[in-house]
This record gives structure tokens, C-alpha cells and sequence, in this order.
């Protein structure tokens, strides 16, 4: 095995999934290179990085003439498009979903972000995705949005291996950890088999601080700023600790479980100030993930210090806390802003990319 930072974190048991997807990246090699080179044992993707990936270049052309001979709604475009990378991925992370019986090697594809708030909407989509791509490396992203909540339990009782996405609050993981216990449990009264379910909890971390630190910024008090989403984050590890252990779980864990693991995502450093491998170098810690973007994979092979850090300064990560709301900043407010802003995002993308494929569609027709 290489001997690069990238390597050494896994071998800490953190696993290395890459925050990108794209046609191009699949078919020059690029990933399988990252899969060798950089650890990287896992895909996410969201309809931010689909837009993007979709609007450079144009490696989708030659398909989109072909899926056009027989349909023209954008959304159905798209997802024929996106289906074919993410079934080129998942076989391509297959071996890896293999070697490690079902810990790793998945690829991640998201419903459709403006059903956020739609429950049935999201079962629905979540089940089409999963059968659609039929391969048992895909994990289906739904939002941790209260609507998003019963859809993520019924997907895991119905077998489906679910990404939760959107995770700001330590009140809301609880409440996905919730959901996904009591979707198992449903699964295995029903005579289900847990080892073929798997899920992970996605928890935003560097939007944390983008929002915490405006509002300290406005209070004058730089010496918080930088601090809440790493301790958010910590504090989020223990409660997934506390969460899968004693009975309840461990009922299930004999049955074949797998605890839903932590993912940590938005982990590139969004204010220059900070070092660019904050978000990976205090997040190290056993039976986690970080889905890190490709500038941030450079940035911690370049200078990443590997050291398990995850479990270290838990009562700091509380006083943190308290010294927040001290200052005047109010948690749950910025945890739902964020939530709000980021199934807002998404959707935004969403529909940027259907007006991109839209306007292809129209080009291509008249021509």
C-alpha cells in the first residue's frame, strides 16, 4: 500500500470518499488513478456537482443526441444521463464494495431536491434510483429535512441502502440515527437481512462556521469564530457512540447491522484564513468518512498531518458551546438557516441544470 497522508487516515479507520463526479473523470481514468493513489473508496455526488460537471465541456453531447431520439423532458434527460455515470462508478468502486463486505465502495446519487419536503415524493424517487441502477454499491441521498425523515426510515425498512445529506444539528442526527434504527428493525421483523442495508449520516461542517462566523463577526467577537463546526462535528461523534451501543442496538448488531457511520461533508476551508486541511486534520476518527473535493484531497496528500483527533478535546468542543451562545449567536437558528439555504442550493442547481439541458435540448433539436 502507498505510503501518502491519504493512506495513512485510512488506516487510522477513516474512510477516504471523493465529493465529485463526472463523465470525464470516468472515462480519462482520473478516478481509478485517485483509487490507487489517494485512498479514495467511495463516491458522493449532489445536483450541484452534476451542474457543473454537465456544463463544462461537452462530453455528454454524443449521449444526449441519443436519449433525445426518444425523450425530451429535461428532468428525464438528465437522470438518463446521470444514471450512466453513476452505474459506470459503482462498477467501477465494485471491487472495493467486495474486498470490504459492503463498508466502502459506494457511489451516492440524490433524489431530486425540490421533493425536500415531500415524504411520498422522496419514498417514491429513493425506490426508482435504487431500482434503476440495481447494483448494491448505490446509496440513494436523501435531506434531513423533517419531511425527509419517515422516507429515510421506510427506505431502510424496505432494504434500500440510504446517504442522509444535509445534516447541520446535533438534534437532527439524532433524529436520523433514529430513523435509521427503527427502519432496520422494521427490516428485520419483516425477515429482512441488515447486512445488505447501509447508510451514513453526512454531516456539513465548513458551513457551520461560514454562518456562525458572520453572525459573531456582527458581534465583534473574532476569538469564537472558526471554532462551532469542529466542535459540532465532535460533538456529533459522541452522540453516534452513545447512539449505536447497549441493548437496543446491539439486538440489531447481532442480527447483522452495520452502525450508520459519520460522513463528514463540506469539508473544503471556505474562509482563507484557516489551513485548507482544517476540516480533515480535526476529524480523524475511527468508523468515519470524509468526502472531501479534489482541492482538499491535493491540499492533505501535499501537508496533511495524520493523528487521531476526533474524541480528543470533547469538553472544549462543549465550552465552545456555551461560549457561542454566550456571545449572542443562537445554534439552532443557524443550524436551520443552514438547512433551509442548503435544500435551497441544491434546488437552485437543480433547476440551473434543467434550463442548461433545456437549452441544449433546443439547440440540438433545431439543428
Amino acid at each position: 500500500m502507498p505510503d501518502s497522508p491519504l493512506h495513512r487516515l485510512s488506516a487510522e479507520d477513516q474512510s477516504v470518499w471523493l465529493d465529485s463526479i463526472s463523465r470525464q473523470m470516468l472515462r480519462s481514468g482520473e478516478l481509478a488513478r485517485m483509487m490507487e493513489e489517494d485512498a479514495v473508496v467511495g463516491v458522493t455526488s449532489n445536483p450541484t456537482i452534476f451542474q457543473k460537471a454537465m456544463a463544462e465541456g461537452d462530453a455528454y453531447d454524443e449521449q444526449l443526441r441519443r436519449v433525445l431520439e426518444t425523450e425530451r423532458d429535461p428532468k428525464e434527460i438528465f437522470y438518463a444521463l446521470a444514471h450512466d455515470d453513476i452505474v459506470e462508478a459503482c462498477d467501477l468502486l465494485r471491487r472495493v464494495w467486495d474486498e470490504g463486505s459492503g463498508k466502502d465502495g459506494y457511489v451516492s446519487w440524490e433524489v431530486d431536491p425540490r421533493f425536500a419536503n415531500d415524504t411520498q415524493a422522496t419514498i417514491d424517487e429513493a425506490k426508482r434510483l435504487h431500482e434503476w441502477v440495481d447494483r448494491p454499491n448505490l446509496l440513494v441521498k436523501i435531506p434531513a429535512t423533517k419531511e425527509g425523515l419517515p422516507a429515510i426510515e421506510e427506505s431502510i425498512a424496505n432494504g434500500r441502502s440510504i446517504n442522509v445529506t444535509l445534516i447541520f444539528s446535533l438534534q437532527r442526527y439524532r433524529e436520523v440515527a433514529e430513523a435509521y434504527i427503527r427502519g432496520l428493525e422494521r427490516f428485520v421483523e419483516a425477515g429482512g437481512d441488515p447486512k445488505t442495508v447501509a447508510s451514513v449520516a453526512s454531516f456539513f461542517v465548513s458551513r457551520v462556521d461560514t454562518e456562525a462566523d458572520k453572525r459573531l463577526e456582527k458581534l465583534g467577537n473574532t476569538e469564537l469564530q472558526g471554532k462551532l463546526a469542529v466542535a459540532n462535528a465532535k460533538l456529533a461523534y459522541q452522540a453516534y457512540l452513545e447512539i449505536f451501543s447497549g441493548e437496543r442496538w446491539q439486538r440489531l448488531a447481532d442480527a447483522g447491522a452495520t452502525p450508520q457511520r459519520c460522513l463528514w461533508a463540506s469539508t473544503s476551508t471556505k474562509n482563507p484564513a484557516y489551513p485548507d486541511t482544517l476540516y480533515v486534520a480535526e476529524l480523524i476518527g475511527p468508523r468515519t468518512v470524509n468526502t472531501m473535493p479534489i482541492e482538499t484531497i491535493e491540499a492533505f496528500q501535499d501537508h496533511g498531518v495524520v493523528a487521531r483527533t476526533l474524541d480528543r478535546g470533547v469538553d472544549e468542543a462543549r465550552r465552545v458551546f456555551d461560549e457561542v451562545a454566550a456571545a449572542g449567536v443562537d445554534y439552532e437558528d443557524v443550524t436551520n438557516t443552514l438547512e433551509i439555504e442548503g435544500v435551497q442550493k441544491f434546488a437552485d442547481s437543480m433547476h440551473e441544470l434543467l434550463a442548461g439541458i433545456t437549452a441544449k435540448r433546443d439547440a440540438m433539436v433545431a439543428a
